[in-house]
């Protein structure tokens, strides 16, 4: 009767979705209530956990080294978007001198700092560059790159401002709660010749990139890309240690002597080092023993498929990675044409994803535009040019490294199909191969004067009598 009661007055409801449900099963089951909160109350240990296997775990080193070299490889490199062409080259050209101090260290160019930033990211879950103003050197725009460790951004740092004013996680946020600036350490905690007492300095948001990978809205700092693969990492690496001590103690052929009387100080051959009886063996030799004595060889428990147990941790944690497992593993053993290009395709999307909507936001863009801003205010491009149209100056694409692929000549093939038909243009074409259409175009014009001019003629040659080839244009 009362469950019947119960229905009619509404209070038997159960969960629509067995997820939100309760009940023995769900049972020591965790969940997340506030990413922040979750993120500030661990991540510096998982960071620093993350950091330790990124470079003492071969798999996990490999994981890191293929996102970075696809990601970022050579550099991300930006195509002024300026109507005038003048300008553009100005421009790339400007560009090209800088790269090579816009380290503040002097220890890479500023691809080498893209590289850095997107290795801190991914193994503490976040970078930080600060853009300084240097000295002019050389008529090139005052800017280096100094990129900072996520420790000196104090997650422990919350404070109150005034109206509506705060600081949380050591970023400021104004009443809006637009981020305002960065408080920063001057040095790592931690460092041997960092001072005890730390001297935290505000940065201006405008003069800081943060570079992470944001979660859910409102993400405040990010968290180490290897956090869904940490513990696996943990128990894997005690595993590999105990099937390796395992395989030691078996290739030492160890044997104990059972000596239920007493007998066997008197072994022929044996002699007694520490304490342990040493008794030599050699091919066809024949060791009386004692009466009641026996020997028994040592035969560790077998851990099981040590190969198959390992790779498929090794799989889990390149899924948590987002790299393929033949990247992380070396092991091309059973992989077909097909498979390969379909595992690429998929991860390319999420390094095209990762480039764009991370790197080049919020890292390569507020870097150019400071760039171009310092050029005008110092001379090195018309600053009446840019006062009057600074949209145009300021933008940019930004050209990724070019993909390799498999087999090159049928995507040649196709890729020359989808021009002659129309689906797509050179531009777009060049673009994503990592170079700029009017580069090539004129590097191709130099080679076509050039082979004119003393006479040689190539497969690729188009005499001024021959037709191009058809569709060439499109």
């Amino acid at each position: 009767m009362w469950p019947a009661i119960r229905r009619v007055l509404g209070l038997d409801r159960r969960r629509a979705f067995d997820a939100a449900g309760g009940g023995r099963r769900w049972e020591g089951a965790k969940s997340v209530e506030s990413l922040n909160a979750a993120i500030l109350a661990g991540t510096t240990v998982a960071a620093r956990r993350a950091g330790y296997y990124a470079r003492n775990n071969p798999w996990v080193a490999a994981a890191v080294q293929a996102l970075i070299a696809n990601a970022v490889g050579t550099g991300i490199k930006p195509r002024s978007a300026h109507p005038d062409s003048n300008v553009r080259d100005a421009l790339h050209r400007l560009w090209a001198k800088w790269t090579d101090r816009a380290d503040a260290n002097g220890l890479t160019d500023f691809y080498g700092l893209q590289a850095l930033a997107l290795r801190a990211m991914v193994e503490s879950g976040e970078s930080f560059a600060r853009l300084r103003v240097a000295d002019m050197v050389d008529g090139l725009p005052p800017l280096q790159v100094e990129l900072i460790d996520r420790e000196q951004v104090p997650t422990d740092l919350h404070r109150e401002i005034g109206g509506g004013a705060r600081i949380r996680a050591g970023i400021e946020f104004d009443g809006s709660g637009r981020r305002v600036a960065y408080h920063c350490y001057r040095h790592r905690p931690g460092d041997a010749l960092a001072p005890i007492a730390l001297d935290n300095v505000r940065v201006p948001a405008s003069d800081m990139a943060h570079l992470f990978q944001a979660l859910t809205p409102g993400q405040l700092r990010g968290i180490t890309w290897l956090a869904p693969v940490l513990l696996r990492l943990h128990e894997l690496d005690q595993y590999e240690d105990a099937a390796l001590v395992k395989a030691k103690v078996a290739a030492l052929f160890t044997g104990f002597i059972r000596d239920p009387d007493g007998t066997v100080a008197g072994l022929n051959g044996g002699g007694a080092v520490n304490g342990v009886l040493q008794v030599g063996m050699e091919p066809g030799s024949l060791i009386p023993l004692p009466p009641g004595a026996d020997i028994q060889f040592s035969d560790p428990a077998d851990p099981g498929d040590y190969g198959a147990f390992v790779k498929n941790h090794i799989r889990a944690i390149a899924a948590g990675l987002g790299v393929p497992y033949e990247l992380v593993s070396g092991d091309l053993e059973g992989v077909s044409y097909s498979s390969i290009r379909a595992g690429l395709l998929e991860f390319r999307r999420r390094i095209e994803q990762l480039q764009y909507s991370v790197i080049v936001f919020q890292f390569c863009r507020p870097v150019w535009e400071r760039f171009v801003r310092l050029a005008a205010l110092t001379g090195a491009i018309d600053a009446r040019a840019f006062d009057r149209d600074p949209a145009a100056f300021l933008a940019c694409d930004w050209l990724p490294p070019k993909w390799d692929w498999v087999d090159p000549l049928k995507d040649a093939r196709a890729e020359i199909e989808q021009i002659r038909a129309g689906l797509k243009s050179r531009s777009q074409s060049i673009a994503e191969r990592g170079y700029d259409i009017e580069e090539v175009d004129a590097a191709i014009a130099a080679d076509r004067a050039r082979e004119q001019r003393f006479g040689l003629s190539f497969d690729t040659t188009v005499s001024p009598d021959q037709p191009a080839m058809e569709g060439a244009n499109a």
